[in-house]
């Protein structure tokens, strides 16, 4: 499972999720891209039943690409405790995503096998997605000038 190796704080503060994402919100590796319509917290687990949904659907051919990592520590306080008495020990990993993040990409598999797999991949996760395709830059045929246009 996805962790970080070490972190220069134990535990964080929750943050805010408001607005859309402030990078990786282009397909920048793959054909094909699976981002996020809402912001979420998405643990290390949701990412690897994500991961393990799609490699499966496409028989372990193509290449997948994980674009985003559970760096934020999230914590949890034992059960039937009373309130009060601080925060939580740390429990799991999250990543934080916003609405437009690229959060999955794939390549070398056809349309529709990459998205029947990264439609069981949105089963796993918390939130509404949507597929994205790699923008293909389009070549600019030059316009021919006639005398009556000037």
């Amino acid at each position: 499972m996805l962790m970080p190796r070490r972190v220069k704080h134990r535990k964080v503060m929750r943050g805010r999720m408001s607005g859309r994402t402030k990078g990786a919100a282009t397909v920048a590796f793959g054909e094909y891209g699976l981002a996020t319509l809402e912001p979420a917290w998405i643990t290390a687990r949701q990412i690897e039943a994500a991961r393990r949904a799609m490699t499966r659907s496409i028989k372990r051919g193509g290449q997948v690409w994980i674009r985003i990592f559970p760096d934020k520590p999230a914590t949890k306080k034992p059960a039937e405790t009373r309130m009060g008495s601080g925060k939580g020990a740390p429990d799991h990993w999250v990543a934080v995503v916003r609405p437009g993040r690229i959060m999955f990409e794939m390549a070398g598999v056809d349309r529709a096998a990459a998205v029947e797999a990264m439609r069981l991949a949105a089963h796993k996760l918390p939130v509404a997605t949507k597929v994205v395709f790699r923008e293909t830059p389009q070549t600019e045929t030059p316009q021919e000038v006639t005398d009556g246009d000037r």
